[in-house]
């Protein structure tokens, strides 16, 4: 047909408007993806806190079981200090943001040759993205500072993952980065006099221009645990702890008259003014490791449950508050929390196995006190926890762990004496679990009131049986409060569902109301 006879044909005002109709919705299905992948990208503009997951401990969950108990906690982005294929399958269709990492001891082979950060890429990242919400790649750990000798290899490495996420289109959803130690810094208080170590320049420099040009993070390991073991009688405890100050007690910089009231704070400014002495201003600074340890030997002792949940429930309060930073109020930064489980098979000295939140089995070492924070977290203080007896304690030290609660503890054990609703099973386990939770409760489950001399456990498991009610234990509707985000996510598909299932009834109606046209 020739060109011009399209011209002379009219086409209905009312055949126009539906093809108008048509061509709009096929835009809009075409773009969802995008706009999908756009609301994760703003999602994680919001400041977060997330957790390390490291794997040196003799009983890691499953990863499915693994996943799930992150959903009841509420926990959305993690760090994982490898790229784990099957927690990275289990985490396919979560709503859980996830940080994958390549070993110090990969980056020779990363650094030098291009296909084989390529591989990496195909099988650490294009096989389970999007379904898997990969956020970044951190390549190394403390190389500068921990692996000298292959610092030399860490840009090389950065750069061949990063054009290989370029290959794969993926490099504008997913960052590339290297965390730092808080050494690679020096005089970091006052932050205004903080500088990078000249020695690493030739490296830092050319690095914190591959963050600028990508939009990626300058990844940090702030520990003010660190800060206060190595500066005793200089800086206050409650300074690390978060603790509320009296203005006398806040630190202030001197050439900037900022006042500090915490020391994480006064380090991640620290970051940012040594950037900023290399001329560098655009890059956000995220803390990739950050907490507090639950034990210590007798060389620490401010390494105390009491310390440790000071220090990360005011830390997870102060990240929601967006306050930001006295240098940089606008801009609060993301923290990931060192760590979500104890390694109790890292060497000593005994702080190093005890940074957790949760014992591998996901028994909680203590219970962050993070009323108000939204919904993040179900072991807050608020919840329901138990106190029971661990299994594998002989029966004669139970008995006398019993003995003293139902006594000069003054538990009340009435429901565990004969013909009493919790008086079966009839053994010392059975009635020291509900003598020691008793104990608990009566307490206010405050920190130190369920240990009976290292022979009881915090559990968030119901330990009622039958008839026996557990003191504690929360009636009728106020139960349940998990959220199961698989529900969520599956409410996603069932939208996708609904906007190909809308366009298509849409054009079926236009076919019926057009027919009588033609």
């Amino acid at each position: 047909m020739p060109v011009t006879s399209m011209s002379s044909t009219t086409v209905p005002p009312l055949l126009s408007f539906f093809f108008i109709v048509i061509f709009t919705l096929s835009i809009s299905a075409k773009s969802w993806p995008l706009s999908q992948d756009n609301k994760i990208q703003e999602q994680d503009r919001d400041p977060f806190v997330g957790f390390n997951i490291g794997t040196d401990l003799s009983s890691l969950l499953p990863p499915p079981d693994l996943v799930k108990f992150l959903q009841t906690q509420k926990i959305n982005h993690i760090r994982l200090y490898d790229a784990d294929p099957d927690l990275l399958k289990a985490l396919s269709k979560t709503k859980i943001r996830v940080i994958i990492s390549v070993p110090n001891n990969q980056l020779l082979a990363i650094g030098s040759s291009n296909a084989t950060a390529a591989s990496w890429i195909g099988r650490n990242v294009v096989a389970y993205y999007p379904e898997t919400l990969i956020t970044a790649i951190s390549v190394g750990d403390e190389v500068l500072t921990t692996v000298p000798s292959s610092a030399p290899l860490l840009l090389p490495a950065i750069e061949s993952l990063y054009n290989a996420l370029v290959a794969s289109n993926l490099h504008t959803l997913i960052k590339v980065s290297t965390p730092h130690a808080a050494s690679i810094m020096m005089d970091t208080f006052p932050p205004s006099q903080a500088y990078f170590n000249q020695t690493w320049l030739s490296v830092i420099t050319p690095l914190l221009r591959f963050l600028s040009k990508t939009g990626s993070p300058l990844m940090m390991n702030l520990y003010p645990y660190y800060v206060y073991m190595q500066n005793k009688g200089v800086v206050p405890l409650d300074n690390c702890l978060f603790e509320p100050l009296t203005p006398a007690k806040e630190m202030v910089d001197p050439n900037t008259l900022l006042h500090y009231t915490n020391v994480l704070d006064a380090m991640v400014d620290a970051a940012y003014v040594s950037m900023k002495n290399l001329n560098v201003s655009d890059v956000v600074v995220l803390v990739t490791e950050t907490g507090w340890p639950s034990s210590g030997d007798k060389q620490e002792p401010h390494a105390t449950i009491d310390n440790a949940d000071t220090y990360n429930s005011n830390l997870i309060k102060h990240v929601f508050d967006r306050t930001g930073t006295p240098l940089h109020p606008e801009m609060t930064p993301s923290v990931y929390i060192y760590e979500l489980f104890n390694e109790d098979k890292r060497a000593p000295p005994v702080s190093e196995a005890s940074w957790g939140l949760f014992y591998g089995n996901t028994t909680p070492i203590y219970l962050l006190h993070v009323s108000g924070s939204g919904t993040f977290l179900a072991n807050d203080t608020t919840n329901k926890t138990y106190c029971v007896a661990m299994d594998g304690v002989d029966g004669k030290t139970l008995q006398a762990a019993l003995d003293w609660a139902c006594g000069p503890g003054r538990a009340n054990c009435s429901e565990i004496q004969p013909g009493e609703s919790c008086y079966q099973p009839n053994n010392v386990k059975g009635h020291a679990s509900f003598a020691f939770n008793s104990y608990y409760q009566k307490e206010g489950r405050a920190s130190g009131s369920c240990d009976f001399k290292g022979v009881a456990m915090i559990t968030t498991t119901d330990p009622s049986h039958g008839s026996c009610i557990f003191p504690g234990r929360k009636v009728g509707n106020k139960t349940q409060t998990v959220v199961n985000s698989t529900q969520v996510a599956a409410g996603e598909t069932s939208s996708r569902s609904f906007s190909r299932g809308f366009c298509a009834s849409v054009m079926i109606l236009v076919t019926c109301v057009l027919l009588p046209f033609w």
